[in-house]
């Protein structure tokens, strides 16, 4: 079923993923009332009614085109946490972040995007970026490359030499363990900054203009899109524990994502304290 799927047409997905955005999103964006802001675990774990209002839209259409499918979403993971051991299961999954940024989104800054991701059995297949403010989409097939708004996309590699540009994780999200570790990045030869939205930092990867990302949470919705994106534009990653990042599984955190092998093993290196 989900092969046959993939070998159509899917601009339907990506006509759904902007509907969503065109409907729920955009029209809040530098528009929200006070009331249309809460918090999840705390002041810096931001939620809004677009939040929630893309999700249902996305989960009503993307199960829509792909009977029997299910949804792992942000939102309905909050409310059900239950929801998240769908990606161990057969059915075919669709992990959805519905506004990546939701602090940059809050405080009408265009970094915000919608990720959707395609899994089965743990293997990301397909995957969509739409930063609607930034007229960006970034789709990837697994096996059929990555592109951005039709064109091919390629992560290249750093300059021989040249210091490396690592986005990682926002100190507003990381415990003082995960401080004390992304510490590690503070050596010569790498500039590290806290990462944004985390779908917009794998784009960065995939286009060359980030060498490398160091993440510490584990949330299936925000990585799924952007590993298949990087994967298929050439770059690579690792767990510290030596094995790829799955969203079906518990990970050995923190792991590293990189433009090319080297680079994402530079990284991981340094973040377990080998380097």
């Amino acid at each position: 079923m989900i092969e046959e799927f993939l070998t159509r047409d899917l601009s339907a997905v990506e006509e759904a993923v902007r509907k969503a955005a065109a409907a729920e999103i955009v029209p809040r964006f530098r528009q929200l009332s006070e009331h249309e802001v809460g918090e999840k675990s705390g002041p810096h774990d931001l939620v809004t009614i677009a939040d929630r209002r893309a999700e249902e839209h996305l989960t009503a259409e993307l199960t829509r085109l792909l009977p029997g499918s299910v949804v792992v979403g942000e939102e309905a993971v909050h409310a059900d946490p239950t929801v998240y051991g769908a990606l161990r299961e057969d059915a075919p999954v669709w992990i959805v972040d519905p506004v990546d940024g939701t602090r940059q989104f809050v405080a009408g800054e265009p970094g915000f995007c919608t990720l959707v991701a395609l899994a089965r059995r743990g293997e990301i297949l397909a995957s969509w970026t739409y930063a609607p403010a930034l007229e960006l989409l970034a789709t990837a097939v697994r096996g059929q490359g990555a592109y951005l708004n039709g064109q091919a996309l390629h992560c290249g590699s750093p300059e021989p030499g040249a210091e490396l540009r690592v986005a990682m994780a926002h100190p507003l999200y990381t415990s003082d363990h995960d401080k004390e570790v992304l510490r590690r990045l503070d050596v010569p030869g790498v500039s590290a900054r806290p990462c944004g939205s985390a779908g917009l930092e794998y784009l960065k990867v995939a286009r060359g203009e980030v060498d490398a990302l160091a993440f510490t949470w584990p949330s299936a919705w925000d990585h799924a899109a952007g590993l298949l994106l990087v994967a298929e534009a050439g770059g690579a990653q690792s767990t510290v524990a030596g094995e790829p990042f799955r969203v079906d599984r518990d990970n050995a955190l923190p792991f590293a994502v990189g433009r090319d092998e080297p680079t994402a093993l530079r990284i991981r290196d340094l973040l377990r304290g080998d380097a």
